[in-house]
């Protein structure tokens, strides 16, 4: 984000951590979100490689515009790159939902969070639980804005699209008589083990 102008300019850049239509178009399409200003194509690798794929290619373009902020959601790979590139440029970084804890560190997740939040300027927390995490963790109240959850914001905003969806027909399922579990997180998926505490 820069304002040199008197102007806020606004600059999306996608990373290309997720690069096929499902797991990115999709949803520049379903929210209506301008398309990228800049798309640094990362593309998959390990963790290592992605978020340094991520800083070489960030750097070059947060030094051409010389942005007043950056602003990162979440806790991908791509949080973390643009957190550590801009702080290290000394551009204030902005965390949108921080403060969020699984306290399970063999979660990439959970890492990214944590050094997301120590290395951000401001802020931003979903809840008030998150809040206290970062006070606990010794992180300034000044630096804390609870602003709410970004994620309930989008749901509210799709609900009256998906109440239209006619996939309940389509599958023959009756409202109230099924359960719908999405799971992504490593953590789950690739232990059987772990996979069955969820349908506990």
């Amino acid at each position: 984000m820069a304002s040199k102008d008197g102007q806020i300019h606004l600059y999306i850049v996608h990373t290309g951590q997720h690069y096929d239509y499902e797991m990115t178009k999709i949803f520049f399409e379903e929210l209506e979100l301008p398309d990228p200003t800049v798309n640094l194509n990362v593309g998959g690798g390990t963790h290592a490689k992605q978020t340094a794929k991520t800083m070489t290619r960030l750097e070059k373009w947060l030094q051409k515009i010389e942005p007043d902020v950056v602003i990162v959601p979440g806790d991908t790979n791509s949080t973390l790159a643009g957190a550590l590139t801009a702080a290290k440029l000394h551009i204030p970084v902005a965390h949108m939902e921080a403060g969020a804890r699984s306290y399970n560190m063999r979660m990439p997740e959970e890492i990214n969070r944590r050094l997301t939040d120590h290395c951000s300027t401001l802020l931003f927390t979903p809840t008030e639980n998150c809040t206290k995490n970062l006070i606990k963790e010794g992180i300034c109240k000044e630096k804390i804005r609870q602003t709410g959850d970004t994620m309930y914001d989008v749901l509210l905003q799709q609900l009256p699209k998906a109440e239209k969806n006619p996939i309940l027909e389509q599958l023959g399922l009756e409202p109230k008589t099924y359960a719908l579990l999405t799971t992504h997180r490593p953590e789950y998926v690739d232990s059987p083990e772990n996979l069955k505490t969820l349908w506990k």
